[in-house]
């Protein structure tokens, strides 16, 4: 599927830049050229796709679907919709708040607000064009069940108490939008399109760039030593490591796809993303707005423990 890029990649490597052949410089900027290319190429087809799908999908009719009254059916809903939404784990907390305000139950706001920044249009295009569609297909299915596990849990704590009141007052009223034509939509799936790789584009080629040094220049088992599917303390380690960093899809999976090629578990490379991305230090800051400390630490411990679990249930599968 991607052999045309490969030789494109081989011929800016070896034959423009003039770069000898089988050495480290080599491998690294073929590397970086390669997956850069093949990254941004995925992000403008399949976000134009799922832009088409959001347009459908506004705020206040994903609320309307969100309030569906038979017991877990709107975490699963709301994990689904994270999947098409355009939201970091920082700017799904406005929504999260309007979500609240106008009456979604509290265990379904928190599905959404794990699955939202975890599982997106980019993560699915960065896993899919470095790992294939299965390790894609399954890391979409395991961030649903722990968001969907997530909110249940917390529903079921009964932690309402615990919401400051900017998140208790609100009116509950959804607003009326028009509907978009055609012609509007493939408008918005463009300009949207555009603006996400112009978000991201940094990111990426950060992302890649370590990524590239590291399979360029880091022997093959020196991460091995340390993260490899022997060491018990890897998946925790990752996750406790990832908390404090903030990034999106797009500027760690590229460094995911480097710890893996180099020996580091799959499962304890995709815990490390999911912390990454799901749990962050400026969420948390932005949270305590709308959460008292202690939500906040049942929030981040629920979610921290369902991404170590999955970190463990892939090294088993994959191991």
């Amino acid at each position: 599927m991607f052999y045309p890029l490969q030789l494109l990649a081989d011929w800016l490597t070896y034959s423009v830049f003039g770069i000898v052949p089988k050495t480290l410089l080599a491998s690294a900027v073929n590397f970086f050229i390669f997956d850069t290319i093949k990254i941004i190429l995925l992000l403008f087809v399949i976000i134009f796709a799922v832009s088409i799908i959001r347009s459908f999908l506004p705020p206040e009719k994903i609320r309307t679907i969100l309030s569906h009254e038979k017991k877990y059916i709107g975490n699963i809903l709301a994990s689904l919709l994270g999947i098409i939404t355009p939201f970091c784990s920082c700017s799904a907390v406005p929504l999260f708040l309007g979500f609240v305000q106008a009456g979604v139950p509290l265990g379904t706001t928190f599905s959404f607000l794990v699955a939202a920044p975890m599982i997106n249009e980019v993560a699915l295009v960065l896993l899919l064009g470095m790992f294939g569609w299965k390790i894609a297909l399954i890391y979409i299915i395991s961030g649903l069940l722990i968001a969907i596990f997530s909110g249940i849990i917390i529903e079921k704590m009964d932690v309402r108490l615990l919401l400051e009141e900017l998140a208790l007052n609100g009116t509950g009223k959804n607003l009326h939008l028009p509907e978009l034509n055609w012609e509007q939509r493939i408008k918005y799936a463009k300009k949207y399109t555009l603006n996400i790789v112009g978000k991201v584009w940094l990111y990426i080629i950060i992302g890649v760039g370590l990524g590239a040094f590291i399979h360029g220049y880091v022997p093959a088992d020196f991460l091995a030593q340390y993260a490899g599917r022997d060491k018990w303390y890897a998946v925790p380690l990752a996750v406790i490591i990832g908390i404090p960093l903030y990034s999106n899809a797009a500027g760690v999976i590229p460094l995911v796809g480097a710890l893996t090629e180099k020996g580091v578990a799959m499962g304890t490379s995709l815990a490390f993303m999911m912390a990454v991305t799901a749990l962050s230090l400026p969420e948390f800051m932005i949270l305590k707005k709308v959460m008292k400390p202690k939500l906040i630490l049942i929030f981040a411990g629920v979610v921290g423990a369902g991404i170590i679990f999955t970190g463990y249930l892939f090294n088993i599968l994959l191991g």
